[in-house]
């Protein structure tokens, strides 16, 4: 719910969206919005079952734009709830409307500046529904999940989330990706990734790659994005990975955010109830573009964190031959080694710290046993 009522505030191109939930939504969701709003016409056929706005022919299905395209979700969402929806377009007299299980209930004039829609005790008349509804906490979290990936991909807008009178997110509009990932996650966050841009015509590519030290134990932070539209695809995930098979252990899962756009007649994003997956017109090529732009970013990161001032100066120090030993990195499955004058892979070496301040580092024969 929280997500259809968001995207329908970023396709008003709202320039700030707060969101005020209740009792973990069951009690109260409502999204307001500064953006162009409805006139009572429109706000009114608003509720009607695919009904929308944003398609005006055949033709645009297969050239989706908008957020929201199908116009379902506000007819389904009414038909469980009790509605308020107060909207104004421009400069016209707003529009309040309420609806009860589904049935409109009053509609009268009201002031208004953008949007605001209340659902209110949901799934109030389908008890038997309302059992499957996850505990507070988990709601919660997958509340804050979804507003939180809105808020990465449209850094123009504000968000403000609050849940039971508390503010959880509070970020004003962003001038780029990367001060938003600051907002979000911290500058200790945003120092750990490597960004890169690449394009081929057909494909652009925008993302922040975690350096091979920064590795979690989840799949928690990986985020990707394609025409500003949080998705779930699994093989460019697998992409992402590929590029990292030779950098880090197989236990281990790296940090990345890919911002990708791509011609909309070229995608299908039609293809899941809840627009979370996509469909590729040559997803070949989408998995080659993504595994190349990523492996080469993270080649020059692995450069040039071994080209490091403060690396060179501790490794020159020992006067190390070229040939043996080496210093092995304890991060990566085929363990890229350092001797003075290049990065090359090798089988992973002993447990056998070298004596010094190398810290995460061993000793091994140049056989690399």
């Amino acid at each position: 719910v929280v997500k259809e009522l968001m995207e329908n505030s970023i396709d008003a191109m709202a320039s700030r969206i707060e969101i005020d939930v209740a009792k973990a939504g069951k009690r109260l969701i409502r999204v307001s919005d500064n953006g162009i709003g409805m006139d009572r016409e429109d706000a009114l056929l608003a509720f009607e079952r695919y009904a929308t706005s944003k398609i005006k022919d055949e033709h645009d299905l297969f050239n989706i734009k908008t957020m929201g395209f199908r116009g379902e979700a506000l007819s389904s969402i009414a038909s469980v709830s009790r509605v308020r929806l107060i909207t104004s377009h421009q400069d016209e007299t707003g529009t309040c409307i309420e609806i009860i299980g589904g049935d409109v209930k009053e509609i009268k004039d009201c002031p208004a500046i953008g949007t605001t829609i209340e659902i209110k005790d949901l799934f109030f008349n389908t008890p038997a529904r309302r059992k499957f509804l996850k505990s507070d906490s988990t709601e919660n979290y997958h509340i804050i999940d979804t507003v939180t990936r809105e808020a990465i991909s449209h850094y123009q807008t504000g968000f403000v989330l609050r849940m039971d009178g508390d503010d959880v997110l509070n970020l004003s509009p962003a001038s780029s990706y990367k001060e938003r990932l600051v907002q979000i996650f911290g500058k200790d966050f945003v120092n750990e990734l490597m960004e890169t841009e690449a394009e081929d015509g057909r494909i652009s590519i925008k993302a922040f790659l975690g350096k091979t030290t920064n590795l979690r134990n989840n799949r928690n932070n990986q985020f990707l994005f394609i025409n500003n539209r949080p998705v779930k695809d699994q093989p460019i995930t697998y992409a992402v990975y590929k590029a990292y098979e030779e950098l880090i252990p197989k236990d281990r899962h790296p940090v990345f955010l890919l911002f990708m756009g791509i011609d909309p007649k070229k995608v299908d994003f039609n293809v899941h109830p809840t627009k979370r997956e996509v469909r590729f017109e040559d997803k070949s090529s989408v998995f080659n573009f993504v595994h190349q732009a990523a492996k080469e970013a993270l080649k020059n990161g692995v450069m040039e964190y071994w080209s490091d001032e403060k690396a060179t100066e501790k490794t020159s120090q020992y006067s190390i031959p070229s040939n043996t030993p080496f210093f092995c990195s304890s991060i990566t499955p085929k363990w890229y080694v350092w001797n003075i004058r290049t990065v090359i892979p090798l089988r992973r070496c002993d447990d056998r710290y070298y004596p010094g301040d190398l810290p995460r580092r061993h000793l091994c024969g140049s056989s690399g046993k």
